[in-house]
């Protein structure tokens, strides 16, 4: 018992200890509410249920929070991803639509290609801004936010751009081995920007970066170079979640497409303990939060909250989250549950000045 109680401190005091909690406790609600929400169907070789619709649906945040990861750990921030997210899909399905045929394989490759080469030139805007130019990170992305948006209305002329290419909707909604693809893709981003930050020495360069950029640069790092390569990254990860987001509903509004993804990207990587401040990431934290943050908007839909109120019970969930996994909060609160500490008598004041 005393080692349980030893150890229980160390476990609660884990940053992705009350996120699990949370995220145990939706599940838990939905289970309630529909008792069927924990079944998992094989169909036709493909995996269908409540659980594997929420990895799908996290997939397009994991990616976009993914790059906000590296981008926070430089001491940084995106806004502009959602808008990359648009302008990236307004491209694939743009092109897509001019096709003769749109099943072709190789015209949706090609869309996806000058897609991806769009955001990549977004996400290098960015970094000279942020990284040459010198300017400040929210106001550098600031301007991408509103411009995206406008370039990606710009693309669609305003319009909803509508495709019937079996290839492209494959990426949102399509399967490979039995899992949806969009899972497969988020996997497999996970596990690329995993070993390229967590197998070689680019994750603690970024992480120096964003602890102290003058340190870092007297110390030989390249710290223009590391800040411009983290919003080209975080572009990237945006273009490819502007393709599931695009797929999955088979169009492209320029208007709606990825909107507000940037403020749940944010949200996923705090809830996942990493400081704004930069200095540190934590890729498994990240995604943890996105996939709490995206079971919380199921679960909005599904209990049929009420519109009008279902921002207000996600945002309400949320600060709870931040609140009792910062170490300071919980700290403060120990203080004020504490028992208080009984007076000493003037006798044993007294034994206590006694020297020894």
């Amino acid at each position: 018992m005393s080692t349980l109680r030893s150890r229980l401190p160390a476990v609660t005091g884990h940053r992705l200890f009350w996120p699990l909690v949370v995220l145990v406790l939706l599940i838990a609600a939905n289970t309630v509410y529909r008792p069927s929400f924990l079944s998992v169907e094989l169909k036709n070789g493909h995996l269908y249920g409540s659980l594997i619709d929420i990895l799908r649906l996290s997939a397009p945040l994991i990616l976009v929070a993914l790059g906000m990861s590296l981008v926070i750990a430089t001491g940084g921030i995106d806004l502009s991803v959602g808008s990359v997210v648009a302008v990236s899909g307004a491209v694939a399905c743009l092109y897509i639509s001019k096709q003769p045929d749109q099943n072709s394989l190789g015209g949706v490759v090609t869309a996806l290609a000058l897609a991806f080469g769009v955001a990549l030139l977004l996400g290098v805007w960015n970094g000279t801004l942020v990284a040459v130019i010198g300017i400040q990170p929210i106001i550098a992305t600031l301007i991408l936010m509103v411009a995206g948006r406008g370039l990606a209305q710009l693309v669609t002329q305003g319009q909803i751009i509508t495709v019937n290419s079996d290839p492209y909707r494959t990426i949102g909604v399509g399967h490979l081995v039995g899992l949806p693809f969009a899972i497969i893709v988020a996997l497999a981003v996970t596990l690329l920007v995993a070993v390229l930050t967590r197998r070689t020495a680019l994750g603690m360069i970024i992480e120096a970066v964003g602890g102290n950029a003058e340190a870092s640069r007297l110390a030989g790092v390249r710290a223009r170079r590391i800040k411009l390569l983290v919003y080209v990254v975080s572009a990237a990860c945006a273009g490819v979640a502007g393709f599931m987001m695009t797929a999955n509903v088979s169009s492209a509004d320029g208007n709606a497409a990825g909107l507000w993804v940037e403020l749940d990207a944010i949200l996923a990587v705090v809830i996942g303990g990493t400081s704004l401040a930069g200095g540190r990431f934590y890729l498994g934290g990240t995604i943890v939060g996105a996939l709490l943050i995206q079971t919380l908007t199921t679960s909005v839909y599904a209990m049929s909250i009420d519109p009008q109120t279902a921002l207000l019970f996600k945002a309400v969930v949320v600060i709870v989250v931040c609140l009792i996994q910062a170490p300071a909060f919980r700290a403060r609160l120990r203080r004020r549950t504490a028992p208080p500490t009984p007076p000493t008598t003037p006798a044993e004041q007294q034994k206590e000045q006694v020297p020894a």
